[in-house]
């Protein structure tokens, strides 16, 4: 493998390689944050949703999930880049302001964020729902409302509990930004193909993009696992002293 590919001017002279690649990063990385960002909380809300005393609630926690669970990412891509617009004056009066970049952007964050809430939303439901009943008993008890004892009581618990599931969800969308090579996005998997058709380079460009999506991964597990270390119960989470 000859490195100094990553070395030489794309054919526009708009830079090295190894610059277009780094560009790329630079939206995989951005689409990750904002679409995780979207997604924890987003995910949070429907979780606590699912384990309510309300019905109807359960109901339509539920439902959001199978939902978007179910569909494939690719298809959510498409439905959300070409379907949506179409369908909701609102956002195709909104979609026009913006540029086609802008549109691939905000498109990839929505996208990736709701499918990976409703995955989140599993995570919460599951760690708020392995804790012992006297815990939320106990809150009812000292007088805090059902919001309150889910805040206070339930959540920090219950997020101790699933971080581990967390980090893979995290390294999970880094990965998935990838599918939004399919809307244009000039992401990280977008700029190796790119490369690749250009360069006739292929092994160079996709190794480097294999290196540089597992650094990334790696860091976000590591992060996690420093959290999970910090936040840790003694004698309550398995491995924490």
């Amino acid at each position: 493998m000859k490195l100094d590919i990553f070395l030489q001017q794309v054919p526009d002279g708009d830079g090295a390689w190894w610059q277009m690649l780094a560009s790329g990063l630079q939206w995989t990385l951005l689409v990750a944050l904002f679409a995780w960002i979207m997604a924890f909380v987003l995910g949070s809300l429907i979780g606590v949703a699912r384990t309510t005393d309300k019905p109807w609630l359960t109901r339509c926690g539920n439902a959001y999930v199978e939902l978007f669970r179910n569909i494939p990412l690719i298809v959510q891509f498409f439905l959300w880049y070409f379907v949506v617009p179409g369908l909701v004056p609102a956002v195709k009066a909104w979609v026009i302001t913006l540029d086609p970049t802008q549109h691939q952007f905000v498109t990839a964050i929505v996208c990736l964020g709701f499918f990976t809430s409703a995955r989140i939303a599993e995570q919460v439901r599951s760690g708020i729902q392995s804790l012992a009943g006297g815990q939320r008993n106990a809150g009812y008890a000292v007088g805090l409302t059902q919001a309150q004892t889910y805040r206070y009581v339930l959540l920090p618990m219950a997020y101790r509990i699933i971080i581990p599931p967390l980090t893979s969800e995290l390294m999970n969308l880094i990965k998935n930004t990838a599918v939004a090579y399919s809307i244009g996005l000039t992401e990280l998997f977008f700029r190796t193909r790119e490369m690749g058709e250009m360069t006739f380079r292929y092994f160079e460009a996709f190794a480097a993009a294999t290196l540089v999506y597992i650094v990334i991964s790696m860091a976000a597990n590591r992060v996690m696992a420093w959290i999970e270390r910090r936040v840790a119960v003694p004698g309550f989470i398995a491995g924490s002293h």
